[in-house]
């Protein structure tokens, strides 16, 4: 009696590499790739930052790592609690629905860190850079803040429709 197998599916070297790649490494081989061209980019960007005064860029990292893990980490878990506070509600929809107030808050304030100088018009000279007079910035930060928090709101009240509506779970019909 001759024995039959199965036919062999026929598995490319590529797809086997695949498959192990992401069976050690954990995702697929573009996420590494587009993880060592950053790491590359950043090599480059340090060595470039450093090369004309690498002391005080040295001294200004680490000023900036300690304010930021020595006070202003205690700061965002202060504000968080006290948003999760003001929220209410049960505690699971309570952590859910501090999204809505963190996520508009988080972008606002990376705005105020990146144009602060022209926000609070501290440096006049930009006015001939920008072309704009030095106190449309400050106005613009709150109309951008208020748009965030007006489309957080939105969003938030679409979801909150969307599952007060019978038979519909919030989330509902989301890939």
């Amino acid at each position: 009696m001759k024995h039959v197998s199965a036919p062999r599916k026929h598995v490319s070297a590529s797809v086997r590499l695949t498959a192990t790649l992401r069976r050690r490494y954990g995702e697929g081989p573009l996420h590494l790739l587009l993880l060592l061209a950053s790491f590359a980019l950043a090599l480059y960007a340090g060595v470039r930052l450093l090369a004309d005064d690498w002391v005080m860029v040295t001294v200004w990292f680490v000023g900036a790592a300690l304010l930021h893990d020595l006070v202003l980490v205690p700061v965002y878990a202060a504000a968080d609690r006290a948003v999760t506070a003001l929220v209410g509600g049960r505690d699971g929809s309570r952590r859910e629905r501090t999204v809505y107030i963190r996520v508009p808050a988080a972008l606002s304030l990376l705005l105020l860190l990146v144009w602060f100088p022209l926000i609070t018009r501290q440096v006049p000279r930009y006015e001939r850079s920008t072309t704009l007079p030095a106190d449309v910035f400050l106005t613009r930060w709150l109309l951008v803040t208020a748009a965030l928090f007006a489309g957080s709101a939105l969003w938030f009240a679409v979801r909150a429709w969307s599952a007060s509506r019978p038979g519909r779970e919030a989330g509902a019909g989301r890939g």
